[in-house]
């Protein structure tokens, strides 16, 4: 068993995250049980989930499996459309801590404000709650715009994190200020750029023939120096281990802004206004 391999943001709750971790959508409960194990033994200690993403129980194994003690991990879990109520929340708690194998939770979000429902700031509502009998350590949202941010802060509610699409093509500059503005830590989901051609990119090449990284490697750390959490996903044990090796070598901030001006806006991210589960 290695020591863990990332340094921590503290959180408003003042629970410590990693700020890197694994993803593990879209894997099935055996492949995230596999890839976990293997993910906690190069020193990962952050592990994302989702109740949709159907592979919670999955994710407990393989730390079970590991045979890391439970304090020692930092398990992030998301809840659906149907738990936005005070009440639902509590139960879809109850359900992933079941299916995690756990009695707590590090970290519980809301998957996505579904604003048609008018039910979001109820949820995060009972995500405060929950935390204050101590059932989890700290509770966020994901997939947030400032706009609906607004409306839980105005409710006397600050979520400790949201996560969000956020890439160098995707930079959301908006939502990283809104963020730091208010002690919300910004979380990168699809880091890696979801299935596009960045890690091909000449500036990212670029910078991975300098440094003898990997393109994902120089693409993580320029989301580490920007002050984000990052969850790349991967089943496969070496990319794993390369996507964690990468506090030795830091890039310079004129190559941080280089790749930022890979940014092409949102207009190709999913909108949370008409989307969501």
């Amino acid at each position: 068993m290695t020591d863990a391999a990332a340094p921590t943001i503290e959180l408003l709750s003042g629970a410590s995250i990693p700020v890197l971790g694994l993803g593990t959508w879209p894997l099935d409960d055996e492949e995230a049980a596999t890839a976990v194990e293997h993910a906690v033994s190069v020193g990962y200690r952050l592990f994302d989930t989702a109740e949709n993403y159907g592979n919670e129980a999955g994710v407990g194994e393989g730390i079970r499996r590991s045979g890391i003690e439970r304090d020692q991990v930092f398990i992030t879990t998301k809840f659906n459309k149907q738990w936005h109520s005070v009440d639902g929340v509590r139960k879809a708690f109850e359900q992933s801590a079941a299916r995690l194998g756990v009695d707590y939770i590090d970290l519980l979000l809301v998957h996505w404000p579904n604003p048609e429902q008018e039910r979001y700031v109820d949820a995060v509502k009972g995500l405060a709650g929950l935390r204050e009998e101590g059932l989890i350590r700290a509770f966020g949202v994901s997939n947030f715009k400032p706009a609906h941010l607004e409306r839980v802060l105005d409710a006397g509610l600050v979520p400790e994190v949201n996560q969000i699409q956020l890439d160098p093509r995707h930079t959301r500059p908006d939502s990283r200020h809104f963020h730091s503005k208010h002690g919300i830590v910004t979380e990168s989901w699809s880091p890696l750029g979801k299935g596009s051609d960045l890690l091909q990119s000449t500036a990212v090449d670029q910078l991975a023939d300098k440094y003898g990284m990997t393109p994902a490697q120089i693409v993580l750390r320029w989301h580490i120096q920007l002050g984000l959490v990052a969850i790349p996903k991967s089943a496969n044990p070496l990319r794993i281990k390369q996507n964690i090796n990468l506090f030795g070598f830091e890039l310079t901030q004129e190559e941080v802004e280089f790749l930022s001006a890979l940014d092409t806006g949102e207009g190709d991210i999913t909108d949370s206004d008409s989307f969501g589960h």
